[in-house]
Formats: C-alpha cells, structure tokens, sequence
C-alpha cells in the first residue's frame, strides 16, 4: 500500500492558510498534519482550537493534530470540537497518558501517541490496545526544517514490530527531517505515513503534486 503523506501546515503560508489546505489536498494530500505547539512543552507557538476550527471548511481531508502542549488533558475536547481527526499527544504532557487516550477515544477521536526522539520505545509496551497512530519523532519538536536523526530509524522497526505484533491497523507515522532520501528510508524501517513540511511545501502550489508525488515514491 503506498504510503500516505500528510503535509505539515507549519511550512505553509500562514498568511493564506485555508488556500494552501486547499491546495494540498488537489495536490494529493492524504491529511492535514496540524502542529499545535505552546511556548511550554516546545519552544514554539503555533495556532489553538479556534485557528483549526476557521480551517476545518477548507479541507475535506482528515485533520492529523498533533498536540505539543502541556498540560493536554483540557484541551482535548476543544480541540475534538473545533474540527480535528485524530489527537496525537506525548506521554510527557500530562500525569497518566493511558487516561488521556481513554478520552480521546471517548471523543470519538482517533488516538496517537507520540515518542520525542529521547523517549524510549517502551514507552508504547501498555498503550498498544489504545492508539489508532503512533509517531516518532525524527527531529526535536518545536521547529520546522531540522535534520533527520538518524537513530530514530531503529526506533521505527522497533515500533513496526510492535504493531504487526498486535495484527491491530495502526498507522506508523514519521516527522522530522523528511526528505526523498529519509522519506525512503523511513518506509523501508516500517512507517506508513509522512509529515512533510519544507519537501511538501518547497517551490510553491505548482510544485506541491510533484513534490508529494516523490515523497510517496
């Protein structure tokens, strides 16, 4: 199955976001990765609920939140309602993140969790019959346009094997540093979705079929 790419809007035109939704999803798109980050747990501010909710009518794709903010825990639901998908959040940003996947579940969400490049992968060991997504982090969080971290490619395999343990349909997402080379080798360890901001975003709107087209290979 081909793996699927869901564009950071981090990289967008953030002056004419609901236009660049659109132009990625003509641009085939399989999700809205939407980074949400708090000055607290990343060293970065991004958008809140409203800002997705302004977004949800631009895009018929499913909106991949992912949310870099501590504490998590209340702004779940304002999130859920503003329009998101899926909630990906970190075992760090709160007390007891199998509760917190309880409750996206509960929202009727799909539940990611997701391990910084210095959190171990049996991080994942008690959470396996909970998450619909898990995604490693192949940079730091907080920026766009890092460098791949090459050691994170053994924590994809690790990962890899645990879902096929399960015979569960988990989706096995990679962010950071994707680009066509990483992009491959990322695949090849297991992953079978891709957050890319710069290699998507690159060249403008006339690139953006192009650009996803490579990444997807």
């Amino acid at each position: 199955m081909p793996v699927k790419i869901a564009p950071s809007i981090l990289s967008a035109d953030f002056s004419r976001l609901g236009a660049e939704i659109e132009a990625i999803e003509a641009a085939g798109a399989d999700l809205i990765h939407v980074d949400v980050m708090d000055g607290h747990f990343v060293p970065n501010i991004t958008i809140g609920p409203a800002v997705v909710k302004a977004l949800r009518p631009h895009a018929k794709k499913p909106f991949d939140v992912h949310l870099m903010i501590s504490p998590v825990d209340p702004y779940l639901e304002a999130f859920a309602e503003a329009g998101a998908d899926g909630l990906t959040v970190h075992p760090e940003a709160g007390p007891n993140i199998h509760r917190t996947l309880q409750q996206i579940r509960r929202l009727g969400k799909k539940a990611g969790v997701v391990l910084n490049p210095g959190t171990p992968i049996d991080a994942l060991d008690n959470l396996m019959d909970l998450v619909d997504l898990i995604l490693i982090m192949s940079v730091n969080p907080g920026f766009g346009g890092q460098s791949f971290i090459e050691s994170q490619l053994k924590k994809i395999e690790g990962a890899r094997k645990r879902i096929d343990a399960t015979g569960r349909d988990i989706a096995l997402e990679v962010d950071g540093g994707i680009t066509l080379d990483t992009a491959r080798r990322a695949v090849a360890a297991g992953a079978t979705m891709l957050v890319a901001g710069t290699a998507v975003f690159q060249g403008g709107a006339a690139q953006y079929a192009a650009n996803i087209a490579a990444l997807r290979g």
